[in-house]
């Protein structure tokens, strides 16, 4: 089974790349934020992604938004697609496919508003907290450097945002909840490990990045992890794709139910 996460920073500048991709990597299931689009904006051939049961999650005014996608062959029943309560932003879809909870997440980087973003994140240590114990993934761009492994040292300012104590807290907290941070998991010692590169002065060439896209399993499936890669070759977006392939031994992700 192959999971990949995506920040693909507007849809529709994105179009051309992100079918390009998807040809070539083929996940079961596909996870992207910050589509920045309505459903009425999507391009074809994306709102009938013929491989896939599809979600746009796009806001009125195409600020943020997240989509979810599951490859049809895998998954062969339709899913039913749902977002928390608290999300009135376009932030997060969730669907139960496989006998496992998928849900793709945007948390705003906080620079205009870091309460909401405060806020978010509490809702979404709750939300773990109440799934504890289900076979859970979360995909998506978290934004906060976990640890100052996770950012370059030249980018690294204590007290800004994206590494303050409280957001990391919180963030700790919520995968606290049984859940495993797979890419680090898969790479416990690599401290130039990033996702997101600012665009300018070839930071991505550089390698002066940050951590902030996270794929996030409940332990036991984390436990049959075989890879977590991010695929840095892979342009367009200020972000790269994280993409894990694990091994699932419940006969429901074959038949859907």
């Amino acid at each position: 089974m192959k999971v990949a996460t995506w920040n693909v920073n507007g849809l529709r500048a994105r179009h051309a790349q992100l079918i390009a991709w998807i040809a070539v990597e083929q996940p079961d299931v596909l996870c992207l934020q910050e589509i920045k689009a309505t459903p009425a904006q999507i391009p074809d051939p994306l709102t009938t992604l013929a491989e896939y049961w599809s979600f746009w999650h796009g806001g009125p005014k195409g600020y943020s938004g997240v989509s979810l996608h599951f490859k049809r062959s895998t998954f062969p029943e339709a899913p039913k697609f749902s977002h928390p309560t608290f999300d009135s932003e376009y932030r997060i879809v969730e669907a139960t496919v496989g006998g496992i909870r998928w849900a793709s997440v945007y948390i705003p980087n906080g620079g205009k508003d870091f309460v909401a973003k405060m806020a978010f994140l509490r809702e979404l240590e709750q939300w773990t907290r109440a799934s504890k114990g289900e076979p859970l993934v979360i995909c998506g761009d978290l934004n906060v450097a976990l640890t100052d492994a996770d950012i370059h040292p030249k980018e690294l300012r204590p007290g800004s945002i994206g590494v303050r104590p409280d957001e990391r807290a919180l963030l700790s907290r919520a995968i606290g909840n049984g859940l495993v941070d797979v890419l680090r998991k898969h790479h416990p010692d690599d401290d130039r490990l990033y996702t997101w590169w600012a665009p300018w002065r070839d930071m991505r060439g550089k390698n002066v990045g940050w951590r902030l896209d996270f794929v996030l399993m409940s332990e036991a499936l984390a436990a049959t992890s075989k890879s977590a890669e991010v695929r840095k070759d892979v342009l367009g977006s200020d972000h790269a794709p994280v993409v894990v392939v694990f091994e699932t031994t419940s006969d429901k992700a074959l038949d859907g139910g």
